[in-house]
């Protein structure tokens, strides 16, 4: 196939014919027309975003046509060349290079087609497109409004060969008559002003390419009085013997289903079906004996097991012969026992969870699921149009009839997360999931709007505060593409996972309300410290909002607005993110947030009970993180620029609490034990003159930096029992102030440590100075994944660090 291509490389942008070498997806490998078998100036397009037109369509808009410089280096008479290949044709079509229009976006609601009659193919009537299910319509024929009767509708694929656009009747003469149940309906003379309505020209036009490139029906050698097997199409979980009644054409003939029943009128009553070469269901004589498929002898016939042999003898005929067959080649991938989504050939508005029980050549046999009145397996061809792959129901909104199992129930305790500001009162769950299928269904028009992009993981970019650097580099490079709600889903449910604490992006993302107003909520789920959590996440539903949501979700979790995005970042990010780390984010990217305010004693919050937090702070002191005596002597006596001034400690010393809910009574009581081992005696409110121990003075003027500046600074404070002793460690020498280091720095100080083999965590959380000096206990134990041991071996040489640091640098 040619089309006509925008050349971006000249000044004007003209255009110039170009040849389809490959496809991959929505990706055309295209060759300038010119260059013959030169393939080194082959290039790459996406049908979805390139310019892109079928041959003639420059000339119609008077556009300028001129090749690439390659070309015109190669031939000086380019025109000819032009002239050449727009006079051999082959162009693609128009509706193929649209790009967003899929299957679904051809048929919109109240367009107006023509179909022909299942029965007599040469008979044709119009109808309306009512529903558009992902390429599946559900079609009502013309003049049959306000009438409910089930043979006023009809659901096709949009492939379906029998459907057709308004005026092909006519064209290629064909009858334009109602099909034979819908006669009675209305008088003669009704349907005579319904014929004429269909006739008149419609607004809503379909564009007629679409049908142009249908495969041309191979003509066939049956004759009439020829004998087969079918699968009954009022029962399609049967197979039955049936006869070639009619030859219609070349293309076309007509198979009645037997019966040796014998109605009120000397007729034998039985359905017929429109085959031709290449029709699905239809098999030569004594094909069910061959392939161990049993078969079903025609109404009215003498005994017990059918015979092929004497039931042509009986009837005089003899069987269609297996070259009248088109050759069965399995080569499809369905077995036993896989699942897929198939139609109810009884209720065809419903789609069914299947399964397949049985597989011979290119049919399968079929198992219902959730059904009221269950029926046997149905029989159907791999290529039909009424299978479709899982999750197609959801992906465009319809409802699916799964099975029914009974619930079990379960008692597992579960932290409900409810969002702050309560919308009116919820519908309860039926009646929430029946709005939410109505929705579904009404959305589903359009499937290329509710398409997502591949969703990238930039992994290079800046991760924030609450993503773990480490956890996303081992997430997948992309997810999609897809429909917009499952991949979005995926996503936001990988961010949650790859995060320090989970519930706490889970509380994130639920507590915004730009995030919650791009469409319909959906639940996330949440895994912390042995306890779930679950909340409503609002999830951009087209993709239109994609971009937008990637981004403000970003913001909301104070990283890089590149971190996940529908392009990748491949060395160098347009936001600099680089330059960041973990504790410099508090002004970028529209936060503007330099202080965050922790919960006050018995204040709400949706995650945990803050009751049972605030008696938990009152129990139990953190071993490295002190809270302060008196708000006024800590604002008045702590150094301008120390990290200690900032909100950050208060948010480590209340996460300390939540961390300690869960754990276990032995953890807790190392957590005692240590203590009691590392923390000096609360000062007295009113010390003693009395002088302490020369064998003390060391110790205490050691760890004194180390205590917030709310604890007195008296020297004549109380003396350490003998039992709290610790051995004098030997004194740090720092080269420059820890506030100003960098990730590089805070590397290479801790590889000069027995907290060597740290290092490399270091670097992987990118901590910096201002990181290391508000590091504790709690936060070292969450965020790093160390055990209690070496947790607290690498706190002391913090608290070394700190001492140091207000020692030498603080002022």
């Amino acid at each position: 196939m040619s089309l006509e291509v925008c050349v971006r490389s000249e000044p004007d942008q003209p255009y110039w014919v170009a040849t389809i070498i490959t496809t991959c997806g929505q990706l055309l490998l295209l060759r300038y027309e010119g260059y013959h078998d030169d393939r080194r100036a082959d290039f790459w397009c996406d049908i979805m975003t390139s310019d892109l037109h079928p041959l003639g369509w420059s000339r119609q808009h008077r556009q300028p046509m001129r090749p690439p410089e390659g070309v015109r280096e190669k031939h000086a008479d380019w025109e000819a060349v032009l002239e050449e290949a727009l006079a051999q044709g082959g162009s693609a079509p128009a509706h193929l290079l649209e790009g967003a229009q899929t299957g679904g976006d051809l048929f919109p609601l109240g367009c107006c087609v023509e179909l022909q009659d299942s029965v007599d193919p040469g008979v044709a009537w119009g109808a309306q497109v009512e529903d558009n299910v992902g390429g599946r319509l559900c079609l009502r024929y013309t003049g049959t409004e306000g009438l409910t009767q089930s043979q006023t509708r009809r659901w096709v694929f949009y492939l379906d060969p029998l459907l057709h656009p308004p005026g092909w009747a006519e064209e290629n003469s064909f009858s334009l008559t109602p099909p034979a149940v819908l006669r009675g309906l209305r008088s003669e003379t009704e349907w005579e002003e319904v014929r004429k309505n269909i006739r008149q020209p419609k607004e809503e036009a379909i564009n007629e390419d679409f049908f142009k490139d249908r495969p041309v029906l191979s003509p066939h050698c049956f004759s009439e009085g020829m004998k087969l097997e079918a699968v009954d199409p009022a029962a399609p979980f049967n197979t039955r013997p049936a006869t070639v009644t009619k030859v219609l054409s070349d293309q076309y003939f007509r198979v009645q289903m037997d019966s040796l029943q014998v109605d009120s009128e000397g007729a034998r009553p039985g359905l017929s079906l429109l085959c031709h070469y290449g029709s699905t269901g239809i098999f030569p004589a004594q094909w069910s004996l061959k392939n161990g498929v049993p078969l079903s002898p025609p109404p009215g016939y003498q005994g017990q097991n059918f015979d092929w042999v004497d039931y042509l003898t009986q009837c005089g005929a003899e069987g269609a012969p297996e070259s009248c067959f088109p050759v069965g080649q399995s080569d499809h991938d369905f077995v036993e026992s896989m699942r897929l989504e198939a139609v109810n050939p009884v209720s065809p508005e419903q789609v069914h969870v299947a399964t397949i029980t049985r597989v011979r050549g290119q049919h399968i046999w079929l198992h219902l699921e959730g059904l009221k009145q269950p029926l046997p397996d149905i029989i159907t061809h791999v290529d039909s149009l009424d299978i479709f792959p899982v999750s197609w129901c959801e992906s465009n909104g319809y409802p699916l009839q799964h099975p029914y199992k009974p619930r079990a129930p379960r008692k597992s305790r579960v932290a409900v997360v409810q969002p702050e500001k309560q919308s009116p009162l919820r519908a309860t769950a039926p009646d929430a999931a029946r709005q939410q299928d109505l929705n579904q269904s009404e959305n589903a028009q359009g499937n290329g709007k509710y398409s997502c992009p591949k969703i990238y993981f930039n992994h290079r970019c800046f991760s924030g505060p609450y993503l773990n650097k480490g956890r996303i580099a081992e997430l997948p490079q992309s997810i999609g593409p897809g429909n917009c709600v499952l991949v979005l889903k995926e996503v936001l449910t990988l961010l949650i996972s790859s995060a320090y604490k989970p519930s706490q992006v889970l509380r994130e993302l639920q507590q915004d309300p730009e995030l919650r107003g791009h469409g319909q909520g959906e639940t996330l789920k949440a895994k912390y410290k042995g306890k779930s959590y679950r909340a409503t996440v609002g999830i951009a539903r087209t993709a239109d909002q994609v971009a937008e949501f990637c981004r403000k979700t970003c913001v909301r979790l104070e990283c890089c607005p590149n971190l996940i995005a529908p392009h990748m970042v491949l060395e160098h990010c347009s936001e600099n993110c680089s330059l960041l780390t973990k504790t410099r984010y508090t002004h970028y990217y529209g936060k503007q947030k330099t202080k965050r305010i922790s919960l006050p004693h018995g204040g709400y919050t949706n995650l945990e009970s803050s009751t049972k937090q605030g008696s938990r702070r009152k129990k139990r002191k953190p071993l490295f993180v002190h809270k302060k005596k008196h708000l006024s002597t800590s604002v008045d006596s702590t150094p301008a620029g120390s990290p200690l001034a900032s909100g950050e400690e208060e948010d480590l010393d209340e996460d300390y609490y939540l961390s300690e809910e869960d754990s276990g009574s032995e953890q807790q009581d190392d957590y005692e034990v240590s203590e009691r081992k590392s923390q000096p005696p609360s000062p007295s409110p009113c010390p003693t003159p009395t002088e302490p121990r020369p064998r003390d003075r060391p110790r205490r003027q050691r760890r004194k930096p180390a205590r917030s500046p709310s604890y007195s600074d008296d020297e004549n404070g109380p003396t350490l029992p003998k039992s709290g002793r610790v051995e004098v460690q030997e004194k740090l020498h720092l080269d420059s102030s820890p506030l100003g280091w960098s990730i590089t720095d805070v590397t290479r100080f801790i590889r000069t440590t027995d907290c060597a083999p740290l290092a490399r965590i270091f670097r992987d959380q990118e901590i910096d100075g201002q990181a290391l000096l508000l590091l504790s206990l709690p936060t070292v134990q969450e965020c790093m994944g160390l055990k209690l041991g070496p947790a607290i071996k690498l706190c002391h040489l913090i608290e070394r660090v700190k001492l140091t640091f207000y020692q030498h640098f603080a002022s």
